[in-house]
């Protein structure tokens, strides 16, 4: 990796009913001296150990706190409190980022896995935090902006940019004005397919379609567009396909372990 440049690594694709042998929502966003998760879904970090050593990780931020995006926090809590020899490669505590909300909840959930009498669960590896997504966050040489999504519990996208490359993530979202915003004229576009081919009907919609996805895609002016987080129910030629119909720039369909080098 040369000192200018971003790479982005899909360590799980699926979305919350895994594909088999795949993983959940996650991705490993690196420069040459910063390496950050945006999301750590059901199975994740089994795929994050063939990527990166992860007690290295700068820090883990999570969009929304639905399992298939958050769950694995709990194994690497394990692993960075007991895992052989990696655990003392890191001093101090790793930043783990949370929505507004999202700590309590966390709190909650992982209060039934502590040992009776022992310090908190999470404070001793992490730094828990909540985001404001109004504002700018930066992690190393990364600067995170955010923007709200349309999905079931509150949730946002995410938006890495270092030089003038940027990576944004989709997260969970129906079609969304805020994160086609937020995307605009990004370097590579993670946006989720969840529906596949098929469409969502009802007042209240979460998700994207693959032809929504390249539609979001084509507004934002994006260079590349990342189809991810989607099931069994499409082959990948036709999302990809489907998505070609509305945007007109690069289109991949992730798979866990797709790397991408801007």
């Amino acid at each position: 990796m040369t000192a200018a440049s971003m790479r982005v690594r899909v360590v799980g694709s699926s979305p919350s009913v895994p594909r088999p042998g795949r993983a959940c929502s996650c991705y490993l966003v690196r420069t040459a001296t910063t390496s950050l998760l945006f999301d750590l879904g059901t199975g994740a970090l089994a795929n994050l150990r063939l990527a990166i050593d992860y007690p290295t990780l700068d820090g883990v931020v999570i969009t929304h706190m639905h399992a298939d995006h958050f769950l694995d926090i709990i194994p690497l809590r394990y692993g960075l409190k007991y895992g052989p020899s990696l655990r003392d490669a890191r001093s101090g505590r790793m930043p783990l980022w949370l929505p507004p909300g999202g700590e309590a909840m966390l709190r909650r959930l992982c209060a039934t896995f502590a040992r009776e009498g022992e310090r908190d669960f999470l404070d001793e590896v992490f730094e828990v935090r909540e985001y404001d997504p109004s504002e700018r966050l930066a992690v190393g040489d990364l600067d995170l902006t955010f923007a709200k999504t349309v999905h079931y519990i509150d949730a946002y996208a995410i938006r890495a940019e270092r030089d003038g490359r940027s990576v944004a993530y989709s997260s969970d979202t129906a079609p969304c004005e805020a994160v086609a915003e937020l995307a605009r004229g990004c370097s590579i576009f993670l946006c989720e397919a969840a529906l596949g081919l098929s469409g969502e009907t009802g007042d209240v919609r979460g998700h994207l379609s693959a032809l929504e996805a390249g539609e979001m895609a084509q507004r934002a002016g994006a260079g590349h567009l990342v189809l991810t987080h989607y099931g069994t129910e499409s082959s990948p030629g036709a999302l990809e396909a489907a998505a070609r119909t509305m945007f007109h720039g690069q289109t991949t369909v992730a798979d866990d372990g797709t790397e991408i080098t801007i």
